[in-house]
């Protein structure tokens, strides 16, 4: 027998990773009655850390950029205890190891950029001019450009073939989790003005600690963990141990799916899977910060994260991350082992296979033209938000949760 009733609230917001909390601040912040409910036993949706024997293990592949304006907004950073990647990252390619570095940051690793290592003088003259125009301009004549797909947009630019493939294509393979550079143009210069403009890297703690932060500034009674919901209704949403929540206003804050599933009718856009690998070394293969790219696409990029943060590994062995397009498979453990020897040049037979994430809607595929902004009205008194509805990034999935809340705000007269 369905349960009794719960009051009327307000808002009732139906997921709590970043996109869920950022919307549910904003409403509270406005004086709204909010109930925010999660399904899972914390908060973060894809962005969690598990702690494992001694490793943080984040799920999947995550990175923070502190440019981003939500961020900005919303993080104490100072609190956060933030690590840095180097400013630049290590392309495999059949020619050896080539170093790729922001001279703008590190001027003594200019020599890297000279013609002949990565590319010849016009395509680091081409990037050069690409990178100062992405980062001087103002973001909304980025957003207003003609929209085409990566690939086309770096040959407009004037940068050869051979610097994609070697440089280019393997790096932001792992940005927009595709190899063939389709994603939206428009996206792409607005990730290449967040690069450069500001500095990526992890919490101490975990990317989870992220979501943690904004899940600390709800009030009290907000927030309810372990709470899944059947089904939207006429009055608000029911739960699947058949409790009702009646609500002015219902935002669906979760992937995809499940908002498809909730708001039937709803568009919603395909989506890229990814799997991270994490393995315990006994000694660090390489010993700094560093990304490191395939231009065979062996894998996506692999990274030491204990020389990024330490305290991803309390045990004194090295914690390696390593991300492969696709979901888990059989045999892929021992393919991406394989390639790991390769590519850090080391025996790799007795690192320890410590854990494998598939992350299924990981990001939305963004092809051109991607509308970069996307109302969350989806019907009276209801709203979604997510980085499906914006791009696919801590900061699209930020900004669709504060577009909601404004709306709802709207709605309901504040």
């Amino acid at each position: 027998m369905p349960a009794e009733p719960t009051r009327e609230h307000d808002v009732l917001v139906v997921g709590a990773g970043v996109s869920g909390l950022a919307c549910a601040l904003d409403l509270c912040a406005a004086g709204l009655d909010v109930l925010l409910v999660e399904q899972a036993e914390a908060v973060g949706g894809r962005v969690r850390t598990d702690r494992r024997d001694g490793f943080l293990l984040d799920h999947g592949f995550q990175v923070f950029n502190t440019s981003y304006p939500q961020v900005k907004r919303r993080l104490r950073l100072a609190e956060l205890r933030l690590r840095p990647f180097t400013p630049g990252v290590l392309v495999q390619t059949p020619r050896g190891r080539m170093r790729f570095t922001d001279p703008t940051r590190r001027p003594r690793a200019a020599a890297d950029l000279l013609p002949g290592r990565l590319g010849s003088g016009r395509d680091i003259a081409a990037l050069g001019l690409l990178g100062a125009r992405d980062m001087l301009l103002p973001p909304a004549l980025l957003r207003r450009g003609r929209d085409t797909s990566t690939r086309s947009a770096l040959a407009a630019a004037g940068i050869s073939p051979a610097l994609v493939e070697d440089f280019l294509r393997p790096f932001l393979s792992g940005v927009f989790l595709e190899e063939e550079l389709e994603t939206s143009a428009r996206y792409f210069h607005l990730v290449w003005r967040s690069m450069l403009r500001g500095t990526l890297c992890l919490p101490d703690a975990g990317i989870g600690a992220v979501p943690a932060q904004l899940a600390a500034g709800l009030p009290a009674g907000v927030l309810r963990l372990g709470t899944p919901v059947r089904e939207l209704t006429a009055a608000g949403a029911a739960l699947a141990d058949g409790t009702e929540l009646p609500a002015r206003a219902v935002v669906v804050a979760t992937g995809p799916g499940a908002a498809a599933a909730l708001l039937p009718g709803l568009a919603v856009p395909a989506t890229r899977t990814v799997t991270t690998l994490y393995h315990a070394a006994p000694v660090p293969p390489l010993a700094e910060p560093t990304l490191l790219v395939d231009s065979a696409r062996r894998v996506l990029n692999t990274v030491v994260l204990s020389e990024v943060a330490p305290g991803y590994a309390t045990d004194g062995r090295a914690l390696v991350s390593t991300s492969v397009l696709g979901a888990a498979a059989d045999g892929r453990e021992a393919e991406v082992r394989s390639a790991l020897a390769g590519l850090y040049g080391t025996d790799t037979s007795d690192w320890e296979h410590l854990a494998s994430y598939t992350v299924r809607e990981a990001l939305p595929a963004m092809p051109a033209p991607w509308p970069l902004i996307r109302s969350s009205r989806f019907g009276a008194g209801r709203y979604v938000c997510g980085d499906h509805r914006a791009t696919g990034s801590l900061q699209g999935a930020m900004a669709s949760g504060t577009r909601a809340a404004r709306e709802v705000l709207q709605e309901l007269g504040r």
